[in-house]
């Protein structure tokens, strides 16, 4: 593991996810892992840290997923632009070289059988709470969060430092057709707004 990632406390993992990015899933099983992008990822609670994602019954992922069980919920950035878009538009059904098509590199945390993808700025190890109706009727699947690290040059003592990080490092924001945002500007409630 790179020198630079460091475990973020679970009662702070929610922050992880807090701010609204697009994220990417990973799920490994039977041999096979898949990355596809995820808009729709929300933090659910705190204690045991919990989250919310949607994965169209569709994705390959999601069959990996139900089969493990468990998956990564990473968060990418500016640097990531294209491989996001391109792992979220990609099928592994029909390209079964997408990751590699993609640019896509898997590493391993010890102690997890999980696929976690390269130059995020954090991700967070999940085991999926079984909801059936949810996950039929709505392709909501929620996890505990069993794990969660950080990119320390990005996110550090619980709180993310956008401002201050390369502009590279900055979460991406899908809207739709294409268009992502990055996070913007810091403000601060007793700070006022910016001039």
């Amino acid at each position: 593991m790179k020198t630079y990632i460091a475990p973020v406390p679970l009662d702070k993992a929610y922050r992880l996810l807090n701010h609204g990015p697009t994220v990417l899933v990973s799920a490994r099983f039977g041999g096979t892992d898949n990355v596809m992008a995820a808009a729709w990822a929300c933090a659910l609670d705190y204690a045991p840290p919990k989250l919310t994602v949607v994965l169209d019954k569709i994705a390959k992922t999601r069959e990996l997923v139900e089969g493990s069980g468990r998956f990564v919920v990473q968060v990418p950035t500016v640097a990531q632009l294209k491989l996001t878009y391109q792992v979220g538009h990609r099928s592994l059904s029909r390209d079964p070289g997408k990751l590699d098509h993609s640019g896509v590199e898997l590493f391993d945390i010890d102690g997890h059988d999980l696929p976690f993808v390269s130059g995020c700025s954090a991700w967070l190890a999940c085991r999926v709470l079984h909801e059936p109706h949810n996950e039929k009727t709505y392709d909501l699947f929620i996890a505990e969060i069993e794990a969660a690290w950080s990119d320390t040059r990005v996110f550090m003592d619980g709180h993310w430092n956008f401002e201050t990080a390369d502009p590279a490092m900055r979460s991406l924001h899908y809207i739709a057709g294409g268009r992502f945002y990055a996070i913007g500007e810091a403000m601060d409630v007793d700070q006022g707004m910016p001039d």
